[in-house]
């Protein structure tokens, strides 16, 4: 894996490269990443792997016409292939009058945010390894708990580089850490599964083993001896862990291309008041070690933080260039791509902002209703915001949450959805999408 500098090196050669090759315009992106993981199960060593690999990718305008070609290979020789193959397909390649490098005029310029993705550790694996077994350890210990799926802890790092014909050169690091556990409670008919994960850009920053470990065994034991639920139309509770899930659809919907292409159930309500007033989504690129955190965008481009919903409305779409000329707007610093393809429109670190009640006061008043605490199936449709998922969690009887409850259908539509979505205050900063714990009235229930 190169360093930056090495890294931005190569990518500028091959702009250089591809110049000289006849390009009107290309840009190149390296992505180098190593990573190490440890899998224990029941007190023994499972797995242990190690990986490291590098990637370049060429995007090669001739006008209106582009191609996108990627190796493994970083050898002199592989790299004047790649451009020969790049001239090659692009000139075969159909015109498309909306595909092009971003603005030179909105290329980040000076020095870029400094994010803070990257500690510099290297964990040794038999760091990681007591870690993992830690983690195992701590989820069996909780009575209930009669088998275990395996813990597991992993550590890596990660070097960026992006460089365009038009002068941009520019690149970083992150590094990533992740502990996890998955158990099994009861024995029978009556066994059920749970798991708890932590991300992280810092070591320091990880849960402690013994937390994730007693998190996955408590959430398994509570999902024993699930109750029936019958039918009708009640309040749904999304725990934190899945109501971000409703971002996600969120994202989904204001999204460039989908806007284009129209196929998004927001399509022509750019000027309704989508949620309540009181809503806020926010995207923070420049949060401080954050999971998605990047001081420009896949095309060169700076990233700032930006309320996506405020005062309960969309503020604008999720634009890289491609679709920003399209739809005859500026792009938004949304740009993403991975190394073998044109970039698209993504958000960042997404918040929901909190609201002023307790979890406890949002469900006070509620005579029946589920609390969700896992989702199954994708059951959306993008263009009309029709929602049907599969889903477990817990029973809500009398504003008390009192007994397990699984294989239930909930179903709704995003657009009322979203109208009745009112947010808690216990928003925590633990993923990449973050929401509270949310409730969401009137939505169909189908018992199992």
């Amino acid at each position: 894996m190169l360093t930056i500098s090495q890294a931005e090196d190569r990518a500028a050669a091959l702009i250089e490269a591809a110049r000289k090759a006849g390009a009107d315009a290309a840009d190149v992106l390296y992505a180098g990443d190593a990573s190490t993981g440890v899998q224990v199960r029941l007190g023994e060593l499972e797995d242990v792997e190690r990986s490291e690999g590098e990637e370049i990718g060429l995007r090669f305008f001739l006008g209106t016409r582009s191609a996108s070609v990627s190796s493994s290979d970083l050898s002199q020789d592989a790299l004047i292939a790649l451009v020969e193959r790049a001239a090659a397909m692009a000139r075969e390649a159909p015109e498309d009058p909306y595909a092009g490098l971003a603005p030179e005029d909105r290329l980040l310029k000076g020095d870029p945010v400094d994010v803070e993705g990257d500690d510099g550790r290297d964990p040794l694996p038999v760091e990681l390894k007591q870690m993992a077994l830690e983690t195992e350890e701590a989820a069996r210990a909780v009575s209930g708990i009669t088998n275990s799926e395996g813990a597991g802890v992993n550590a890596g790092r990660s070097v960026i580089a992006l460089a365009t014909s038009h002068g941009f050169c520019r690149g970083y690091t992150t590094s990533g850490y992740s502990g996890s556990a998955s158990v099994i409670a009861g024995s029978g008919s009556d066994m059920q599964r749970d798991y708890a994960s932590h991300s992280t850009r810092y070591f320091k920053d990880l849960d402690r083993p013994e937390e994730i470990g007693r998190l996955a065994a408590e959430r398994a034991v509570a999902r024993l001896n699930p109750a029936k639920v019958p039918s009708g139309t009640m309040p749904v509770v999304y725990d934190p862990r899945v109501g971000s899930s409703l971002i996600g659809h969120l994202l989904s919907a204001i999204n460039g291309a989908a806007i284009a292409r129209k196929t998004s159930f927001l399509l022509g309500r750019e000027d309704e008041a989508v949620f309540a007033e009181n809503i806020i989504i926010r995207d923070d690129p420049h949060r401080r070690r954050g999971l998605r955190s990047k001081p420009f965008d896949g095309e060169g481009l700076p990233t700032q933080a930006r309320d996506l919903v405020a005062a309960g409305r969309v503020t604008g779409w999720l634009l890289d260039s491609a679709s920003a000329r399209q739809l005859g707007l500026e792009p938004t610093g949304h740009a993403s791509r991975g190394i073998g393809g044109p970039p698209s429109a993504s958000a960042s670190n997404v918040d929901m902002l909190p609201g002023t009640m307790t979890r406890a006061e949002l469900i006070s008043d509620i005579k029946l209703g589920v609390y969700v605490t896992e989702l199954i199936g994708q059951g959306i449709n993008p263009v009309t915001g029709d929602y049907s998922r599969g889903a477990s969690g817990l029973l809500i009887e009398n504003g008390q949450i009192t007994k397990p409850v699984a294989e239930i259908t909930i179903a709704g539509n995003l657009i009322d959805m979203f109208k009745t979505l009112v947010p808690a205050n216990d928003l925590e900063l633990r993923r990449a999408m973050n929401a509270p714990t949310l409730r969401i009235e009137g939505m169909t229930i189908a018992g199992a």
